[in-house]
C-alpha cells in the first residue's frame, strides 16, 4: 500500500470525464454492459435515468473505489500523473483485471517503463480493437509518462 495513500487529482478526474462522457439514460457499452452517467455500471438496468448530480456522485464514488484499489495494490512510489493514469485505468477496467495484470506486476517490480508499455495492450473489447479504448490507453500512458520516475524509490 502506498503510504500515505494518494488521491485522484482534478486533472485525473478530467481524464475520466473526457473519455466516459456523461449519459443520463442507461445504454449498453461496447461490451454489452448496461451503463449510465460517467461509466457507472453497478445496478444499472434498461430504461434507467439519472440527473447530472447523481451521475457526478456515482463518478466520485466509482473513482474513489479505483483510487483505493491503486493505493492497495501498488507497492512502489508513484508520481501524481502515474497515480492518475492508473486510477483511470482501474476505473475503466476494474480492480480484478488490474490486480492480475502484467502492468501491475512490472510496476511493482520497479520497471516503470515496461509497465507504461502495457497500457496499449488493453485496447480490446470482445477480442476486437476498439479505437476509443486505444485512444484512452494512449492518453493514460502519456499521463503515466509525464514525469521521469526514479525506479530506485520505494515506499
Amino acid at each position: 500500500m502506498l503510504n500515505p495513500p494518494m488521491q485522484y487529482s482534478k486533472m485525473g478526474l478530467s481524464l475520466t470525464e473526457a473519455f466516459e462522457g456523461v449519459r443520463l439514460v442507461a445504454y449498453q457499452d461496447s461490451g454489452g454492459v448496461w451503463t449510465i452517467g460517467y461509466g457507472h455500471t453497478q445496478g444499472v438496468y434498461p430504461g434507467m435515468t439519472c440527473l447530472p448530480q447523481q451521475a457526478f456522485a456515482w463518478l466520485q464514488s466509482d473513482t474513489l473505489a479505483a483510487q483505493s484499489a491503486v493505493n492497495q495494490l501498488v507497492n512502489v512510489a508513484l508520481t501524481q500523473p502515474e497515480f492518475d493514469a492508473l486510477t483511470d485505468f482501474v476505473f475503466n477496467l476494474g480492480t480484478t483485471a488490474f490486480a492480475r495484470s502484467t502492468l501491475l506486476r512490472l510496476l511493482n517490480s520497479g520497471d516503470y517503463a515496461a509497465a507504461a508499455n502495457e497500457f496499449e495492450r488493453w485496447d480490446l473489447c470482445n477480442g476486437q480493437v476498439v479505437a476509443g479504448l486505444l485512444r484512452r490507453r494512449q492518453a493514460e500512458e502519456a499521463e503515466f509518462n509525464v514525469s521521469i520516475h526514479a525506479p530506485t524509490e520505494r515506499i
